[in-house]
C-alpha cells in the first residue's frame, strides 16, 4: 500500500512537470516504479503517458509542428520494433538496470545543447532514439525535447506531445505483439490515473505561470539519482 501512495504522489509531480514542459512525466515515475514495483515497466508505464499527452494535443494542437512529427515517426516505428526485442530479450532482473540506464542516458541527453534543426534525418534519428527508449524503458521524451529545444514552449509541448501520442500507441502494439503487455501492468496504470489527473489540473497553472529552465534542473536532478537507484537495484 505505501509503494502505491508513493507512486501515486510521484505520477502527480510528473504530470504537473510534463504539463508546464512538455516532457518529463515518464523521466520522473519510470525509475521510481522500476525499484518499487518491477512487474509494473516497461507496458505499464508507458501506457500512462497516454491520457495526460491526449489532452495536451487537445488544448495547443494549433502549435504542433506537423512536418517534424512525420519525420519522427519515420523513425519511431523501426525504433519501437528493437525497444520490443529488448524487452524480451534481457532478462527480467535486469530489465531494471536497462531502465536505469536509460534514465541516465535521457539525463546526459537533457544535458547537452547544440543547436538542431529540425530536418528529416534529425527528427528520424530523435524518433528512432525515442522509439527504443520509449519502449523498452517508457522513456522518450529527451531525445524528441533535443530535438526541439530551440523552439517556443508552446510548440515544444504540442509536438512533443503529439508524438507521444503516435509513439506510445507504436510501443504498446510492439510489446502487446511481443507478449510483453500483461494485464496487471493495464490495472496499475488505471489505479494511477486519479494522481495523473492532480497532477495535470496543476499543470494548467504551471504551464502559464513557470518558466521551464527554473523546474528543469531539478527534474534532471530527480532523474539523474532515481536512475542511478534503479541500476544499482537491477544489479543487485
Amino acid at each position: 500500500m505505501g509503494e502505491l501512495a508513493l507512486c501515486l504522489a510521484v505520477v502527480a509531480v510528473g504530470a504537473f512537470v510534463q504539463g508546464s514542459l512538455g516532457f518529463g512525466l515518464n523521466l520522473i515515475v519510470a525509475p521510481v516504479v522500476a525499484v518499487l514495483v518491477p512487474d509494473a515497466v516497461p507496458g505499464g508505464v508507458v501506457l500512462l503517458a497516454l491520457p495526460l499527452t491526449i489532452y495536451m494535443v487537445l488544448r495547443e494542437h494549433r502549435h504542433v509542428d506537423r512536418r517534424g512529427v512525420a519525420w519522427v515517426m519515420v523513425g519511431r516505428l523501426p525504433g519501437a520494433v528493437i525497444g520490443a526485442a529488448i524487452v524480451v530479450l534481457v532478462a527480467p532482473d535486469l530489465l531494471t538496470a536497462v531502465i536505469g540506464v536509460a534514465i541516465l542516458v535521457a539525463v546526459a541527453l537533457s544535458l547537452v545543447h547544440p543547436h538542431l534543426r529540425v530536418t528529416p534525418p534529425t527528427a528520424s534519428a530523435a524518433g528512432l532514439t525515442a522509439g527504443v527508449m520509449g519502449t523498452a524503458a517508457a522513456i522518450d521524451g529527451p531525445p524528441l525535447a533535443l530535438l526541439y529545444q530551440n523552439h517556443r514552449s508552446e510548440a515544444i509541448r504540442a509536438t512533443l506531445a503529439t508524438c507521444f501520442v503516435l509513439g506510445t500507441l507504436m510501443s504498446a502494439v510492439a510489446l502487446i505483439i511481443a507478449g510483453e503487455l500483461r494485464v496487471e501492468q493495464v490495472v496499475f496504470t488505471l489505479k494511477l490515473l486519479p494522481a495523473l489527473g492532480v497532477g495535470l489540473l496543476a499543470s494548467m497553472w504551471g504551464a502559464r505561470h513557470l518558466d521551464g529552465r527554473s523546474l528543469r534542473p531539478a527534474v534532471l536532478t530527480f532523474a539523474a539519482i532515481a536512475g542511478l537507484a534503479a541500476v544499482v537495484r537491477g544489479l543487485t
